[in-house]
């Protein structure tokens, strides 16, 4: 696979990208239920296509998108991006598909004025935190066992990084 083209989201790619949400869910990075029918639309009131990047394949079909939004709507943590979901599909995992969405989001939130980058990330998705951590994030906190998942406890791992570095 070639370098992904990263782009922001568009409308039209509700159907693809929820899509890319079913069939990439999985109890190592997911804390909702799996989804079933009837499905609804992927962007709705919270999920605004303007939070949401995407990558596309040399035959431009996605493969992978970040959403990078406000942690809340305060104004004292305005200079506050967080990352709020990141998928790709598995048959471009371990392409650079990751990487380049991580890099693409940090642009996005540095073009929005955001001095940092925070993400949660559950404890045992030991590949997600790699790529977080070669990416420059770090582990800001632990909460242990906030999750139950498949009869087992999983830590919430808070990572973060600086934007003005």
């Amino acid at each position: 696979m070639s370098e992904p083209q990263i782009r922001p989201a568009a409308r039209s790619d509700d159907a693809a990208l929820a899509e890319l949400e079913r069939q990439t869910w999985s109890p190592l990075h997911a804390v909702t239920p799996r989804p079933e029918p009837p499905f609804g639309p992927f962007f709705d009131s919270l999920h605004r296509p303007e939070d949401f990047l995407v990558a596309e394949d040399a035959e431009d079909r996605i493969v992978g998108y970040i959403r990078v939004a406000r942690p809340t709507p305060l104004a004292s943590n305005a200079h506050v991006r967080q990352i709020q979901g990141l998928a790709v599909h598995e048959p471009a995992r371990g392409r650079g598909v990751g990487r380049a969405l991580l890099r693409a989001g940090a642009l996005h939130a540095r073009n929005q004025g955001a001095l940092r980058l925070t993400l949660r990330v559950l404890g045992h998705n030991v590949p997600a935190r790699r790529l977080y951590e070669a990416e420059g994030y770090a582990v800001e906190g632990i909460l242990p066992r906030e999750f139950y998942l498949d009869g087992e406890f999983v830590d919430d791992v808070f990572m973060g990084r600086s934007l003005t570095d």
